[in-house]
């Protein structure tokens, strides 16, 4: 339907008729015979098919409701047929999406600006994480640039495809780099976001984005960080006032595998000592919303042993602020510490996460099942491993080679 359009299903009385001019009145469409064209009507040189319609959010029925027909042009874009004979093809197309309860929504849809602004402030996606949503609402943003006063049901797979070979070669607006495959990527993510709540809400029939692949992305897999490296970065630390809380959170995310904020956010009575656990994500505000318990290791026990025995007697935190003053609270962040460190220790690569990376590693070198560290993890699937946390030293492929028996061996019979 044309945005300009609006379809009408009053009654056109003899007074109606006679107060607007004849060229914007409803007449009926003619037959090689002279004959009427049933529901179907023309009006200032546009076609339109009448018809009884059920609203699907409210189930009520509008009789004599007057339809614009179109029909997709050579570039797949919906267009006003131009003859009776595309009239009436129409027309039949509309009866039959009726049945099928099918039909092309028959109300202005809103403009990607204004709908992109009510998704960002629904319930749905204010309940995700706080840097979720400000990812979304920056490529988002971007999206406005581009769509701002289209229509949502106007918005057509070439457009899209168009905008994302720009965002491949040209620099972004954000950082005025050049966009990465996987920046690209997460862009499309979050304009399919919004697009899917608009096929829920009934403004759009069918995603524009599908068929759209995401682009290949190649990441080489990073080297595993070995105990010496994490040594030196907490020896790097060790002239700050902070350096033995450093010292702690270090040891403690190689030992759990845990994420940096998730791990912040920690309090004493999340450990089960008893149990022989540590619950993380307690209060809900993890990555996929979901509390995860992880067993202790002997490594992990004894660290957080020692810790208890240094803990602060007015914080119920485990690693707590040190500028907590009378409000308990966590500790912020160790960023600071850490690009002092790492520049101390020569490792300018090191990140909170390799610690991550080290923990999978050590469990998969000491042959733990690949379902526990997935659980201990916080992961949906253990493809993940595989992928990105896995990384084996030197050492343990030597000695998997070891292993390897190029004789055959010969079963003794048994009589």
């Amino acid at each position: 339907m044309n945005p300009t359009e609006t379809a009408s299903n009053e009654p056109q009385t003899e007074v109606h008729k006679t107060s607007i001019p004849r060229h914007l009145q409803y007449h009926r469409v003619l037959d090689g015979r002279k004959q009427p064209i049933r529901g179907l009507w023309v009006r200032n040189g546009r076609y339109y098919g009448r018809m009884t319609v059920t609203d699907p959010n409210t189930g009520i029925k509008t009789k004599g409701k007057k339809i614009p027909l179109t029909i997709k042009n050579d570039a797949g874009v919906e267009a006003p047929v131009q003859t009776v004979a595309e009239a009436v093809a129409a027309l039949k197309r509309l009866h039959t999406q009726r049945a099928d309860n099918d039909l092309p929504v028959l109300r202005q849809t809103p403009k990607f600006n204004d709908y992109a602004d009510a998704y960002l402030t629904s319930a749905t996606t204010l309940n995700k994480g706080a840097k979720t949503v400000q990812t979304e609402k920056t490529h988002i943003n971007s999206w406005k640039k581009h769509f701002g006063e289209t229509r949502l049901n106007l918005i057509l797979k070439p457009m899209i495809m168009t905008v994302r070979d720009k965002m491949l070669t040209e620099p972004s607006e954000h950082t005025g780099r050049q966009n990465t495959a996987r920046t690209v990527n997460l862009a499309m993510t979050c304009l399919r976001n919004v697009l899917n709540k608009a096929l829920d809400d009934g403004w759009i029939q069918r995603l524009p984005t599908d068929g759209i692949k995401p682009l290949r992305v190649i990441t080489p897999k990073k080297r595993l960080v070995p105990m010496e490296h994490m040594k030196k970065i907490c020896e790097g630390a060790t002239e700050y006032k902070n350096a033995a809380q450093f010292t702690d959170l270090i040891l403690f995310l190689c030992y759990c595998g845990g994420r940096i904020s998730e791990s912040l956010r920690l309090k004493w009575q999340d450990i089960d000592w008893t149990e022989r656990h540590l619950t993380i994500g307690y209060d809900g505000n993890v990555k996929n919303y979901k509390p995860r318990v992880v067993d202790f290791n002997e490594k992990l026990e004894a660290h957080l042993k020692d810790m208890l025995s240094r803990r602060a007697p007015d914080t119920d935190f485990i690693f707590p602020s040190p500028q907590r003053g009378k409000n308990d609270k966590p500790a912020k962040s160790f960023r600071q510490t850490l690009n002092l460190a790492r520049v101390k220790a020569g490792l300018s690569k090191f990140g909170f996460h390799d610690c991550r990376h080290f923990f999978a590693s050590m469990c998969a070198m000491s042959d733990v099942a690949k379902d526990v560290v997935r659980d201990w993890m916080g992961h949906s699937t253990t493809k993940l491993l595989d992928d990105v946390y896995v990384h084996y030293c030197r050492d343990y492929h030597a000695k998997q080679a070891a292993k390897i028996i190029f004789e055959p061996v010969v079963e003794p019979k048994t009589i």
